[in-house]
């Protein structure tokens, strides 16, 4: 090798392969990191309190809202280059728009006083100003001389409403009974067996059970709804006036959420902030065309599907790899099944979920409605996309990976375990169970990291297979038989694509896109990580080389 082809640094000689590689190495390395930057930078605009800015402009006018982005554009004459800032100034329901560009040059002075408030409301997105009023909860119109009075009456509203949350839930709890047997008569009264002797006989008996039903809940129903009642009314008498840059905007308490006043935030009070708001972005429901709001039913259904599919996949593919490696001999059927499985694994996602709309949702849910709920046709019940198909059909897309990566498991078992087992008296399948699977599982657990890394992050199959912009209800709550696997349900990726493709707000919903793409990043890396440690510790139990 000459000398040439050689760069000496000290007493190491390293070549350009070794360059190469680690030239590559750094490039993926320094990619992966940028994504993490990029993600993690434009998600902090959803959680950070940004400073609330006072513009003055050289017209006259004055913008109130909060700094978004700032960019530099060709001027307008074309001469020269002008720098121009998105502003945030809310108050959607004067402008109808909650984003506007200003140009630099046209902002005479730029402030952030300390009164400027950030309203976060149910609709028409935040409001921004100076809360100049409040009508409390009683009807009464105060001047607000400190902020401690306004965070009073908003507690108080809220507290309200969270009781009122509950005494419709106990109402709802309380007609439940009821509910079924309205509902048993309605069937009763559709199918062909209220028409029969027997079937008129039920349905009068059902009809006696809600008379008799309705005659003991009424008053204490009643009851219940006349203080729901009470409270709606009080809740409605609450407002605030907001002093907005041209204008007077009304919010009532009711569309109230939270009232913060982040010019006055220090570094760590924004710290303590971010991550609340990180936490009620967790755990609240989308709003306002998903553009506001939480990520619970997306984030719920996500880890629902991901439950659903492994518990299906991991039996299919485990299964198919003992086969594969354990009981099948060299030859065509394992040479079809070989490619089979690599041929699966190159087979496009949409067409997966046409796949699985065809056989699971239209052949077996079909088959399952016109067998068990034909008293509801043409209305399908599990003839359409749901949680299960998607997770079956997921399943399916992901099955050749936990084949692969099974049966490199199972090969790296030593054979000699085997031999042992079989000599000591043990059947194949014994050997198998408690030998071979076990030692094996760090390889089983791999396939389902990467399983799970896929599914997690598909999208075109579940828009053919059960995913939904906005889930009425959860696929799992309280009303019996309590998980209901036949419903739609929202999943982050597809939160994802919603929000950052169909939004009609796009200015708004860019930090929600990657809010989003950030949970989905760290939900991704909690169960790979969980995996990771089972997996290490099984390693360390077995005393394998690394697979």
């Amino acid at each position: 090798m000459s000398g040439s082809d050689l760069t000496t640094v000290g007493r190491r000689r390293i070549g350009p392969g070794v360059l190469s590689t680690a030239a590559a190495t750094v490039v993926v390395v320094g990619l992966l990191a940028g994504l993490i930057w990029i993600v993690g930078v434009n998600a902090l605009r959803w959680f950070w309190p940004a400073s609330v800015w006072r513009l003055d402009l050289v017209d006259g006018r004055v913008v109130v809202g909060e700094v978004v982005e700032r960019h530099q554009v060709a001027h307008r004459s074309g001469s020269s280059a002008a720098k121009r800032v998105l502003v945030k100034v809310g108050n959607r329901e004067l402008t109808g728009r909650d984003h506007v560009w200003i140009e630099e040059s046209d902002i005479e002075a730029a402030t952030t006083p300390d009164d400027l408030a950030r309203i976060t409301r149910q609709t028409n997105g935040d409001a921004y100003g100076v809360v100049s009023a409040i009508v409390d909860l009683d009807g009464r119109w105060r001047p607000v001389d400190d902020r401690t009075m306004v965070e009073r009456v908003v507690d108080d509203a809220a507290e309200l409403w969270r009781r009122r949350t509950e005494l419709e839930a106990e109402i709802s709890h309380l007609r439940r009974p009821l509910t079924r047997l309205e509902h048993r008569l309605a069937e009763l009264d559709r199918s062909a067996f209220g028409g029969s002797a027997e079937g008129r006989a039920e349905a009068a008996s059902v009809a006696e059970q809600i008379t008799a039903a309705t005659a003991e809940l009424g008053p204490k129903l009643t009851d219940l709804g006349d203080a729901s009642g009470a409270i709606a009314t009080r809740l409605a008498a609450g407002r605030l006036e907001i002093a907005a840059a041209d204008a007077t905007v009304e919010v009532p308490l009711t569309d109230v959420l939270d009232v913060e006043w982040p010019n006055t935030l220090g570094v760590w009070e924004r710290l303590g902030v971010t991550v609340a708001n990180f936490g009620r972005f967790l755990v609240a429901s989308p709003r306002q065309a998903n553009t506001e709001g939480g990520i619970y039913p997306a984030l719920f259904g996500t880890v629902l599907m991901v439950l659903i599919m492994s518990l299906a996949v991991m039996p299919l593919g485990v299964l198919t790899a003992v086969y594969m490696t354990e009981y099948a001999r060299p030859g065509l059927p394992l040479t079809i099944a070989h490619h089979a499985v690599n041929n699966l694994a190159g087979i496009p996602s949409i067409v997966i979920g046409i796949f699985g709309l065809t056989f699971f949702v239209y052949g077996i849910g079909g088959g399952i409605d016109e067998l068990l709920f034909s008293d509801r046709l043409p209305a399908p019940t599990f003839g359409t996309g749901g949680i299960l198909w998607a997770s079956l059909t997921l399943a399916l897309l992901t099955v050749p990976v936990v084949v692969v990566a099974t049966r490199e498991g199972l090969l790296a078992v030593p054979s000699g375990w085997r031999e042992g087992a079989l000599a000591l008296g043990a059947t194949r399948w014994q050997t198998i169970r408690r030998i071979v699977l076990p030692a094996a599982m760090p390889g089983v657990l791999t396939g389902l990291i990467l399983a799970v890394g896929r599914a997690a992050g598909e999208v075109a199959p579940l828009m053919l297979t059960g995913a939904v912009k906005l889930a009425p209800s959860l696929p799992v709550d309280g009303t019996p038989p309590f998980v209901h696997l036949e419903r739609k349900f929202m999943h982050l990726g597809f939160h994802i694509y919603d929000v950052s493709m169909q939004s009609p707000n796009v200015e708004a919903a860019k930090p929600m896109a990657f809010a989003t793409t950030l949970v989905l990043l760290l939900l991704v890396l909690v169960i790979n990580l969980t995996a990771i440690v089972i997996r290490r510790r099984l390693r360390s139990t077995y005393r394998l080389v690394e697979i």
